[in-house]
């Protein structure tokens, strides 16, 4: 017996309650419940562009708030050579920006002694291949921003982070001020768009809140006031942007279904140096995507760390779009050997990753066993010490990528036995073992390098 206890809806009509079939798999279950909402028009997902389901690199971890335009320029031509075609510009690259904490929000402007001239700072990152983002707290208000004293009235409750408070959405001067601001970033500096990021941040006026009741408001539910905010916000950046070449990022948790017509970048919440994290977040993520492209958190590593450390960032995040945050300037060459092959790998691999069916296991086993299929071609990375199935059957193209300690790979063949080309690399792309096998059905014990790869095919 179930019981369900559901909070009256906003409006109050009725709610409504789906139950999934009996499915063998989560995956399988979610599925069908994604395809429901998929057909929900209030779901119908953001357009995206090629460039969305791209190598990115952040600033982010690399820089923190320390950015400068010569510095920016330098990782974005390391960056494109690698194979990013993203660039996203994070924290401190605003007036105000510096220090921890979030007093100076709220102008949005460039800060003029590390970015004397913004416009053409992103023109020539942009000549080196890269689209370019620029993020932005929009909802956020700090007492030190010039103009905090015309928009603190429209902001009440304070942020979850320190130093701000939160801009109630529910005021139409409060819209107009996001889509006011947001909308002079891309055009007047030639963004291809926006990292828009605390959004979550709205809820401090829920109904159920001490900020409910808020004189001035137009909108009394503050979900209705974000979906119009929003839509307004998508309308007025297309118009700039009509190519169909938009960006906007989301961030873990305004992630869900109900979010997909306003971001076609869904990132995992942060989880800095943590490759479990990051394989988690993002496929709990993708399993309930309606459109748009699911990004990993950037990822880090020590500058001394052995390569097959570096491997197993890039590994954990290999079922979605990989974000890159270290200074590429600085890499080591067997850092960035091992980087280069891992991006490789994964724009080869990537019509079966993002557009194959994932079977992701068991989310309380935290998806060790991850397979994405597609046609005739199949890639499964392995976390733990478990048995790997291995269909030559159903597959011509098999990747096995070992993302454990181990250097082994245990395998279960099923299928006919036929011969297939059979090759092994390090973490590095070093190829270890290339000949033709024909393995019979049943176990077999694989050499195969921690954090490398095996392919079968």
């Amino acid at each position: 017996m179930v019981h369900l206890h559901l909070a009256p809806a906003p409006d109050g009509g009725p709610r409504r309650v789906l139950l999934a079939r009996s499915a063998p798999t989560v995956a399988t279950a979610l599925r069908g419940l994604r395809q429901w909402f998929a057909a929900q028009p209030q779901c119908a997902p953001m357009p995206v562009p090629d460039s969305a389901q791209a190598p990115v690199y952040s600033t982010w971890y690399a820089f923190n708030q320390r950015v400068d335009a010569a510095s920016v320029e330098a990782e974005a031509r390391v960056a494109a050579s690698l194979g990013c075609e993203v660039l996203i510009l994070d924290d401190g690259w605003q007036k105000y920006g510096s220090g921890r904490g979030y007093a100076g929000c709220g102008d949005w402007r460039p800060d003029p002694t590390t970015f004397p001239d913004f416009a053409a700072h992103v023109s020539a990152v942009r000549a080196q291949g890269l689209r370019y983002l620029a993020w932005v707290a929009p909802l956020l208000l700090g007492p030190d921003a010039d103009c905090a004293e015309r928009l603190t009235p429209y902001a009440p409750a304070p942020a979850g982070v320190p130093g701000a408070q939160v801009l109630d959405p529910r005021r139409p001067e409060v819209r107009d001020h996001v889509i006011s601001l947001c909308t002079r970033l891309v055009a007047d500096h030639g963004l291809d768009g926006l990292k828009i990021d605390f959004l979550d941040e709205a809820m401090a006026y829920r109904g159920d809140g001490a900020y409910a009741h808020h004189e001035g408001t137009d909108i009394d539910d503050v979900g209705r006031a974000m979906t119009v905010l929003l839509t307004d916000l998508r309308t007025a950046l297309e118009e700039l942007r009509p190519d169909g070449g938009l960006l906007l990022e989301l961030r873990q948790p305004y992630v869900g279904p109900g979010m997909a017509p306003f971001g076609n970048m869904l990132r995992s919440f942060d989880c800095p140096g943590d490759a479990t994290g990051n394989r988690v977040r993002t496929l709990d993520t993708a399993l309930l995507a309606v459109g748009g492209a699911v990004h990993g958190d950037m990822l880090l590593w020590d500058r001394d760390a052995p390569a097959h450390a570096v491997a197993r960032q890039l590994i954990g995040s290999l079922h979605c779009v990989p974000q890159i945050s270290v200074r590429l300037t600085e890499l080591s060459g067997e850092h960035r050997e091992t980087l280069a092959f891992w991006l490789a790998e994964w724009r080869r691999l990537r019509p079966v990753l993002l557009h194959g069916d994932v079977e992701s296991g068991r989310p309380d086993e935290l998806y060790t066993l991850v397979t994405a299929a597609r046609g005739r071609a199949c890639v499964t990375t392995v976390h733990s010490d478990r048995i790997v199935p291995v269909d030559t059957t159903a597959y011509d193209d098999i990747t096995l990528v070992n993302g454990t300690a181990s250097d082994r790979v245990v395998i279960e063949v099923t299928g006919g036995q036929r011969p297939l080309r059979m090759t092994v690399r390090d973490e590095r792309g070093r190829i270890i073992d290339d000949c033709e096998r024909s393995p019979a059905p049943g176990l077999h014990i694989v050499s195969v390098p921690r954090s490398g790869w095996w392919h079968y095919g």
